[in-house]
């Protein structure tokens, strides 16, 4: 199990996640790329909330082939390219992870690889 860090000492982090985790030695770990909403036949989903949904299908996707679940998840970083849409996007963090709480960092671009990309999520998970 990961040893997960929300000092006392530190403001809670704004999205109620963890602000640290150690990953037990000799774990496996899976870095992934960054997954856009990109469907199997190579569409787009349409919207923020179901190119959010998609993102989230993409990562349990890449995680199950690695014999992983979103326990696993050590870190999350999400790029969106509109500030209105971090909102949704919480809120189908804590659909997806509930009280897992992996750190995650939220970071606004000016744009994703195609113009009608608007989140990004990418993942780094370890199993002990």
């Amino acid at each position: 199990m990961h040893r997960k860090f929300s000092p006392a000492t530190l403001a809670p982090p704004g999205s109620g996640n963890h602000h640290g985790v150690e990953v037990a030695p000799g774990a496996r770990w899976l870095m992934m790329s960054g997954q856009v909403a990109r469907r199997r036949d190579g569409t787009i989903a349409e919207g923020i909330e179901a190119q959010i949904e998609q993102c989230w299908q993409n990562v349990r996707a890449i995680l199950a082939e690695g014999g992983m679940g979103l326990e696993d998840v050590v870190k999350i970083t999400t790029y969106l390219t509109h500030r209105e849409d971090g909102p949704a996007y919480r809120a189908a963090m804590k659909r997806h992870l509930g009280e897992l709480r992996p750190p995650s960092t939220m970071v606004l671009v000016a744009g994703l690889a195609l113009p009608e990309m608007r989140v990004e999520i990418d993942v780094v998970a370890a199993r002990a």
